[in-house]
């Protein structure tokens, strides 16, 4: 009974895990793509940034308006004081003791020089690099849940791996035990294989441990209910992943790769940006209204006690005269940023394209990768059956049959990598070229 206390901690382990009462709910890769979009905290950040960008837009558009101003006021006015030429013979001057001014004046730009135009375009501008941006943390989200649900699906069929070995670990101490009654096997046999379980056991309570990690990471992006156990898709294993061909890979990033369209969108930003400070160099035509009411009339001595009211309508122009010898400088800096922009953009391509032809060969290794695993699964399946049969007729020692089982073992979970690795590195070349 002792020698099974071993497996029995882990069964009383494994009922009173928290994981067996929770809500348990199989997802899809594509599923959890959907609910992040839907709730991902990160991906809200980055919608509330186009939202504002948009407002952005609207406010740019606002400046075509017209401006139109108005103001009131009312004053207390003190008695004046009439002097000659040389301050002499003075004489108290009686006022009206309540003033008012009422005005209210209008003014629609006319011409400036494509400045209002050119505002609105930078704050389009900054609409779609706020968009880019979302887009580019929705790619990172989606490779981030691919991580974290490709190791969950490692795991879980490691778990799978480990309990298939476990059994045949207590099917071969079982048998050991009948031979030993037998009198055809030593107890020091049964030890060892003893041993060699209560490793694999041990192997399989670290194994379930990472699966509880890595499903509070996804709870947590995903924004599930507490105490979900999300399980994973096996039928995910089953895609067969196309490798394509370098060139197509570097085509879709040409096409799609979000920094090679946000260093465009830095280019159109820094030409706007020279357009702005040429226009800050032309005049400003405008048309202009205004309406007062002022009393009283103080031009008049004796002051009059009336409202006296009058309006004008006409064009104004102004020039900054000082804009023609203060912002060459800012020309200048506006024309180096713009070669600056240019050249991040083909910095970013040659960053694009060494990605994406690394990523490219990291994929076909891992399709070898998989060929030879494949290979060493069937060999070293092969090599136990073969092995069991001659411990079975007394022709191997245990130890050749440990090295066997723990070939297997071994080959068994590097197939399971080795298609995880494929997969990896399939939507890492996709996320690589924005087409997550």
């Amino acid at each position: 009974m002792s020698k099974n206390w071993g497996l029995m901690a882990w069964c009383i382990a494994m009922l009173c895990s928290p994981g067996l009462y929770a809500q348990k709910k199989v997802l899809g890769l594509e599923e959890m793509f959907r609910l992040a979009d839907e709730q991902s905290r990160s991906m809200r950040v980055y919608e509330l940034g186009m939202l504002a960008a948009e407002e952005g837009v609207k406010a740019a558009k606002a400046a075509r308006l017209p401006e139109v101003g108005v103001s009131a006021s009312v004053s207390y006015w003190g008695d004046g004081r009439l002097w000659n030429r040389d301050f002499g013979q003075g004489m108290r001057v009686d006022m009206p003791h309540f003033g008012n001014n009422f005005a209210l004046e209008a003014r629609q730009v006319i011409y400036a020089g494509g400045a209002v135009d050119n505002g609105i375009e930078r704050a389009t501008l900054g609409k779609e690099a706020a968009g880019l941006d979302w887009q580019k943390n929705r790619q990172e989200v989606r490779f981030l849940l691919a991580g974290y649900y490709l190791d969950l699906c490692r795991l879980d069929n490691e778990v799978r791996v480990l309990e298939q070995n476990l059994e045949l670990a207590e099917a071969v101490i079982a048998n050991m035990k009948a031979r030993r009654e037998q009198g055809v096997a030593l107890k020091n046999d049964i030890t060892r294989y003893e041993l060699q379980r209560e490793m694999l056991l041990l192997q399989l309570a670290r194994t379930e441990d990472a699966v509880k990690i890595i499903n509070h990471q996804l709870v947590n992006t995903l924004h599930l209910p507490e105490g979900t156990w999300v399980v994973p898709d096996t039928a995910l294993l089953a895609v067969q992943v196309q490798a394509l061909d370098e060139r197509t890979w570097q085509e879709a990033a040409r096409g799609s790769h979000l920094g090679l369209q946000q260093a465009q969108v830095g280019v159109r930003a820094s030409e706007q940006e020279v357009k702005a400070v040429r226009a800050a160099r032309l005049p400003e035509v405008a048309m202009t209204a205004a309406d007062h009411l002022d009393g009283p009339i103080t031009i008049e001595v004796p002051v009059l006690d009336n409202n006296f009211n009058y309006w004008q309508v006409g064009i104004r122009v102004s020039y900054n005269l000082s804009s023609l010898f203060r912002d060459n400088r800012r020309l200048r800096q506006a024309k180096l940023q713009v070669n600056q922009a240019q050249e991040r953009y083909a910095l970013a391509q040659e960053e694009v394209d060494n990605a994406v032809q690394a990523g490219y060969v990291n994929l076909r290794t891992a399709f070898t990768e998989l060929r030879t695993q494949e290979k060493s699964v069937l060999l070293a399946s092969e090599h136990y059956e073969v092995v069991s049969s001659r411990y079975a007729h007394e022709l191997a020692l245990l130890t050749d049959l440990l090295d066997a089982a723990n070939m297997k073992l071994s080959a068994e979970l590097g197939l399971v990598n080795a298609r995880i690795s494929v997969l990896y590195h399939y939507y890492q070349m996709r996320y690589i070229t924005h087409t997550l």
